[in-house]
């Protein structure tokens, strides 16, 4: 009896050929709809295009709270996030992206 999950390499890059939704995907799907300065998103699932991470730099998350910027991604990703099981965006503006960048090479 099958659980869903991918058990192995090929099963799991099936299930995201399948999807279609890949890292390289959001990143134009955020860009496009966010305007996005700079994102990164990293598949946390092993390759089977389940769980994602990412990293999102807008000017379109000036002055709103953390809540208000997740939701405006996720208004963005509507139906791709119906089709994954895990989402993490971290959403930044340009200057608090600038901000962390000066204090990782200090």
């Amino acid at each position: 009896m099958s659980t869903g999950a991918a058990e192995t390499d090929a099963q799991a890059e099936n299930v995201a050929k399948s999807s279609g939704i890949t890292p390289t995907s959001l990143q134009d799907t955020l860009k496009e709809k966010l305007q996005a300065e700079h994102v990164d998103v990293e598949d946390m699932s092993g390759g089977c295009g389940q769980a994602f991470n990412a990293m999102i730099v807008s000017s379109r998350f000036e002055k709103k709270s953390t809540l208000a910027r997740h939701r405006l991604v996720n208004s963005a990703l509507k139906t791709e996030i119906a089709a994954i099981h895990a989402w993490t965006p971290k959403c930044l503006t340009p200057e608090e992206w600038q901000r962390k960048q000066s204090e990782a090479g200090a």
